[in-house]
């Protein structure tokens, strides 16, 4: 490995925001689920997260650009135990949802730890989920259809937290533990 490599990796991994996230809740075609990944790669997400009941989650190798080696994905056998993990590791959980009463996304602050839910292609979120989030937030559209691919959303909603977590200050110095950055490097390394 080069010197230049090394740094590059060192220098990403130092922005990496471990309490923001995304949970996929039966996003079941692999080009969404690897161009949300490429996206979370791009903000920053370390772990992403997924609830598949058949346990394996696809990916597309060339949608996602490569980021599947640089974001985790945790996948969960059920949406309750996805929650129950979210919520101890200290996550708000806001599921998108195009329902009365939700928020505009732009509202949420995501400069807190925050996991957002997308959901099924043609479905969207679960009422289960819908249930266990904190709030729900959707994406204002002013044309003739109701709502954007599921990848198409993510980023929006990605971006959004990105803006936020840039004004702050949250990706000039490491987030992560020293411990959890000695661990990611090292496999980080290896790849």
């Amino acid at each position: 490995m080069t010197e230049a490599r090394r740094r590059r990796i060192e220098e990403v991994l130092r922005r990496r925001q471990p309490d923001l996230t995304v949970l996929l809740e039966n996003v079941h075609k692999p080009h969404n689920l690897s161009a949300i990944l490429r996206t979370c790669d791009a903000v920053g997400v370390l772990e992403a997260h997924a609830v598949n009941p058949t346990g394996g989650v696809p990916t597309y190798n060339e949608t996602s650009g490569g980021s599947h080696k640089w974001v985790y994905l945790r996948v969960h056998p059920d949406t309750p135990s996805a929650f129950a993990h979210l919520r101890a590791q200290g996550f708000r959980v806001y599921a998108t949802a195009l329902r009365e009463g939700a928020l505009d996304y732009r509202e949420v602050d995501y400069t807190r730890p925050v996991a957002v839910v997308l959901g099924a292609e043609k479905w969207g979120v679960s009422e289960e989920a819908l249930a266990l989030a904190d709030g729900h937030i959707h994406i204002p559209m002013l044309g003739m259809v109701q709502s954007l691919n599921v990848s198409v959303a993510a980023a929006v909603i990605l971006f959004e937290a990105q803006r936020q977590r840039l004004k702050a200050g949250l990706y000039e110095k490491p987030r992560l533990d020293s411990e959890l950055y000695r661990k990611v490097l090292e496999d980080w390394l290896r790849k």
